[in-house]
Order: structure tokens, then sequence, then C-alpha cells
């Protein structure tokens, strides 16, 4: 099979297509053919060795992928040859194929297409367990989404608005922000040019926000301490801003505001059946129209190198998917 390999790691580490043996479906797992490959910012950190997981050299990127089922291991409940399907994995995904356990496996809505599944599964599953699960987001509260062009952030903005809140965005351009807006967002701040306390504290009557869902972290998380409504929660997704900040206890104390950490790998390990409703519930929201993902720049599979530069440059908005040519 053809795959992106990863032989060393930098910030500008080759990424060259070559060709690899095909991986044996073990018990309890399915064979995927796959059509298109998301690109996430955790794949520009884990080809510079600065990711949560480490895998050994050399390796094949790539967190989610979508396709066809065309091998079925035995144990496997609920999946047949020829389905279509989106899945998770840890790495690996930037390939022709990939294998993966059926707990990692959603079925694909009909009126979903191989692109869109591919930018999915990553960005949606990560906002909507981050509000439900540890942001605790009630309706009429109000959510300040950090990042809000990104793929997750831009999921954060549509979840918000299904869950009842009012949405306030934050981004670095006109153009991103306009985007943030046609995803629901209420009101929308540009924090190069804006004082974002200031603008935040305006528009909620002087109270902050409820709910704070920070992918950025740095100077952002700096001021999210100080535009958080007392009893808020400020939700960690990353730190694209590329500086982990602390936390300033005192305020903490004052306001009696929670910072909660969210990494959704944990809960795709612990729990399963969390993220299996998860995904009901958003293929619902999809079919029904509620969320429409954006997918801003499609590549070749041999273009994964330019498709993660575009990341770190802040250039895309919503999702970037490297295409197999299956398609």
């Amino acid at each position: 099979m053809r795959a992106i390999l990863c032989k060393s790691l930098s910030e500008k580490a080759e990424l060259l297509v070559e060709q690899l043996p095909s991986v044996d479906v073990g018990n309890g797992c399915v064979r995927i053919e796959v059509h298109a490959c998301g690109v996430n910012f955790a794949d520009a950190l884990i080809v510079r060795g600065i990711y949560q997981t480490k895998p050994d050299l050399p390796f094949v990127p790539g967190f989610e992928v979508a396709g066809r089922i065309v091998e079925v291991g035995a144990g496997v409940n609920g999946f047949n040859t020829g389905d279509r399907v989106m899945g998770i994995l840890p790495w690996g995904g930037f390939a022709d194929e990939a294998v993966l356990p059926q707990a990692n496996v959603f079925r694909i809505p009909d009126s979903m297409d191989y692109v869109t599944a591919a930018s999915f599964p990553i960005a949606y599953g990560t906002s909507h367990g981050a509000l439900s699960w540890r942001g605790r987001l009630q309706p009429g509260e109000v959510l300040l989404v950090h990042g809000a062009a990104g793929g997750v952030g831009l999921a954060a903005v549509e979840i918000g608005k299904i869950m009842g809140a009012t949405v306030i965005a934050t981004a670095s351009s006109p153009s991103k922000l306009e985007l943030a807006r046609l995803h629901g967002a209420d009101h929308v701040i540009d924090y190069t040019s804006e004082d974002l306390r200031k603008r935040v504290l305006s528009l909620t009557d002087g109270r902050g926000a409820d709910v704070i869902y920070d992918p950025v972290g740095g100077d952002v998380f700096d001021t999210s301490v100080r535009c958080v409504a007392p009893e808020g929660r400020i939700v960690i997704i990353g730190f694209a801003s590329g500086r982990v900040p602390q936390a300033p206890a005192n305020i903490l104390l004052v306001k009696n505001v929670d910072v909660i950490g969210f990494y959704w790998g944990y809960y795709r390990t612990n729990r399963l059946e969390w993220v299996r409703q998860t995904f009901e519930t958003l293929c619902d929201w999809f079919e029904s129209g509620k969320i429409k993902p954006h997918v801003s720049k499609i590549f070749n599979l041999s273009e994964a190198r330019d498709a993660i530069d575009m990341l770190n440059q802040r250039k895309s908005t919503g999702k970037v998917v490297l295409l197999t040519g299956r398609l």
C-alpha cells in the first residue's frame, strides 16, 4: 500500500510517499480502503515529536480517515465489507488503507461524502465532548470560542449554538470572523486588533463568559481568566499559540472558576459508549442540517507536507483533507 512515511522528527520533517506492506486484520478489527484523510494540528505536532503520543520512527501520520470496509476480522459485529465508514487512529491514517478496531469505526451517514467524513470525527467529537462532558454548557449561557475559524473552533461554534448558548467567537482576521458568523456565532472579536477582555465584558454586561473553549493557550488564555464569569469554566483543548500558560490561582479562587483539561483520546480508550453516543448525536445533527463541516483545502496524499505547513502557517479555516485518489 502507499503511505506517507515520517523518518525523522522536525518542523520540516520529510513526509514522502512509500510502499509499505499491508497490516494483518486482527480479531475485532476491520480494514478500510481509505478515500480521504483528515489533517489536524496534532499531525504537525506528532511529526515534530512534541505530541502526547510518540510513535517509534519511521511511522505514518494521520489521525482520521474515511473510506470503505474491504475486510472484516473475526469477532466484528455490526460492520460488513462495503460499508462506508470513518475512523480514528493513534497514527497511521495517511495511507491507502488502514486497519482499525471496530470500536474506533463509525458509519457514515448516507448524505455525507468521504471528504466531509474525513474532516468530521476529531473536530466534532472533540468539541461535543468538551462542551457537554467537561464544560457542562447549559442553554442560555454565554460560550466564548477561541480560534473559532479552525477545525475544532468552528465545530464548537456550531455545537454551542445547537446546545442553546449565546456564542462569542474570536479569530485573527475579518475573513475568519465572517466564517464563524456564518456558522452561527452571535458576536465576533478580532483579538489582534480589539481589546478581548473589554469586548467580552461589554457583550455580557460586565459578567463575562460562562464557558470558554480554548485551543489556543498563551496570551489568549491569560486574558480568558480575566473575562470568565463567576463560577465559569475554561476548557483547555490545546496550545496552538505555542505557549503553555500558567493559571493564576488567586483569580480562580476569587471567582470560583474551573480550569478543565480535555484530551479526547482518553475518552476513546476509557469511555467508548460515551463516544459512540456522541457520534450518533452528531450524525443526526448533520443529517438534519444543523451542522455543516467546512473544508477549506483539499490536497493529494503526496502533498501531506504542504497540508501540514498550511496548518502551521494558520492559512486554513475549518479542516484540511488529503485524497488518496480512490474517490
